[in-house]
């Protein structure tokens, strides 16, 4: 891809370099950091991308597609002047890789983007077609092009708009809160399965401490397996308890009448654990308690377009509160320094 200058205006020329599809994996928020790198990846190796295929296989084993989250035509559309991106491989490169005449890969964590230059782009070149697996963590944040950077945060916070059903039913709950005053989001993530993985059993018992024990095993993928919760929770690499996000606020001075707004999944050991933070701060909600049962239907099942519901509500919440700083914390509070910096919307 370069770039022409023909009477003031600026216009790209695609040298296609070859064609890249990638599976993401992970949650939500991890498959949207993905999908904002192998964009610049792509870009930077003048690569079609193809649009990418969502996680179907983790815990959360949500069906959704990509189109199901996110605009797709304003995702493809509104990167046309950085990258070419198609919805899917033409009839003869599909029938090539259901041969199998593609090469498949797992590309090596937290790499520079010399590494796609200089490994991952002769493979394209070579094969035509390239997959890449499981694209969580895989280019380096620091020390890229300052262009690459860019874009990054181009396709986080302007290319991948949710579709108009989400983005409508995210406006209803914001509406609903703000209509009952100020709201904090509370992001508390004390849910099963991030409790498997991280091995942070704090306030657990026995019972519970085994069964997030056999489901961490029961994901190959997650390389962890023998973990000493006490030695975690020192180093400070554990989501905070409801009982210790109840000391956390108050020790913020969170005007207990405030309303909270839970970002969450279930919460592991439901009722018991949040027994001291809804004593505390009485004016908890959740999505299920704003909206109708109707409202919900479709969401069902939809783990990934929950998050995005939740994702919205944050964005737009008086304070925001994360209980880890894992990618949710990352990419909201990323996005809310993008609209105070760039487009001028006022937050907290």
């Amino acid at each position: 891809m370069c770039r022409v200058e023909r009477g003031g205006e600026r216009k790209w020329v695609y040298r296609n370099n070859g064609y890249l599809t990638i599976s993401c994996n992970g949650g939500f928020n991890q498959m949207r950091a993905a999908i904002c790198d192998m964009v610049a990846i792509a870009r930077y190796l003048n690569v079609t991308l193809i649009v990418p295929e969502l996680d179907k296989k983790s815990f959360w084993a949500d069906p959704s597609e990509f189109q199901d989250i996110f605009d797709m035509y304003h995702f493809i559309t509104s990167l046309r002047d950085e990258v070419r991106i198609l919805k899917e491989l033409s009839p003869r490169l599909k029938r090539r890789m259901e041969l199998g005449l593609i090469h498949t890969m797992l590309p090596v964590s937290w790499s520079d983007i010399s590494y796609y230059r200089n490994q991952i782009l002769p493979l394209i070149q070579k094969y035509k077609v390239m997959h890449l697996n499981r694209t969580d963590t895989r280019l380096a944040n620091n020390c890229q092009p300052s262009e690459l950077q860019m874009l990054r945060c181009r396709v986080n916070f302007s290319a991948l708009r949710f579709t108009t059903q989400i983005e409508e039913l995210g406006k209803r709950v914001v509406k609903l809160l703000r209509q009952n005053g100020p709201f904090l989001v509370l992001h508390l993530r004390y849910e099963m399965d991030m409790l498997a993985f991280s091995g942070c059993t704090q306030g657990c018992n026995h019972e519970e401490v085994e069964e997030l024990t056999r489901m961490r095993y029961a994901y190959p993928w997650w390389k962890e397996k023998i973990i000493t919760s006490d030695l975690k929770r020192k180093d400070g690499l554990c989501p905070l308890t409801p009982e210790e996000t109840t000391l956390a606020l108050r020790a913020l001075d969170i005007d207990p009448n405030i309303q909270i707004y839970i970002a969450a999944g279930e919460i592991y050991g439901g009722e018991r654990r949040m027994a001291s933070l809804a004593l505390a701060y009485p004016k908890l909600v959740r999505k299920e308690i704003l909206l109708e049962r109707s409202d919900l239907r479709f969401f069902e099942n939809h783990s990934s377009q929950m998050a995005a519901l939740g994702y919205l509500v944050s964005l737009e919440s008086d304070i925001f509160v994360p209980t880890y700083d894992g990618n949710m914390a990352k990419v909201v509070e990323g996005h809310r320094r993008y609209c105070f910096d760039f487009r001028a919307v006022p937050f907290d």
